[in-house]
């Protein structure tokens, strides 16, 4: 994960950008979002990255990815409303 480095911070307060960070958690916490990723299917996303007291926090969420019919759906409603859209539009230059 890429945080910038404090453009105030020298020597022993900067940091590299693209260094590896570890997810400080308790134990618990680790094993219940594994188990219910596992069991359930889920997958951890993170939602918004935010500082405090010096610290970058992650706010994390579970999500359940979509199935191959929610796919399908998807994209056949993008499709239609793309050419409704081109549609609109060769429309509104004619005039």
């Amino acid at each position: 994960m890429h945080i910038p480095a404090y453009s105030h911070a020298t020597g022993v307060g900067a940091h590299l950008p693209d260094n590896p960070r570890k997810l400080l958690m308790h134990r618990a916490e680790i094993d219940r979002l594994a188990a219910r990723m596992n069991q359930e299917h889920l997958t951890l996303i993170p939602l918004s990255l935010y500082l405090k007291d010096g610290r970058v926090k992650v706010l994390l969420g579970l999500a359940k990815g979509r199935t191959r019919g929610d796919k399908r759906q998807a994209l056949a409603k993008r499709d239609a409303d793309q050419d409704i859209r081109r549609e609109l539009g060769r429309r509104n230059k004619g005039m």
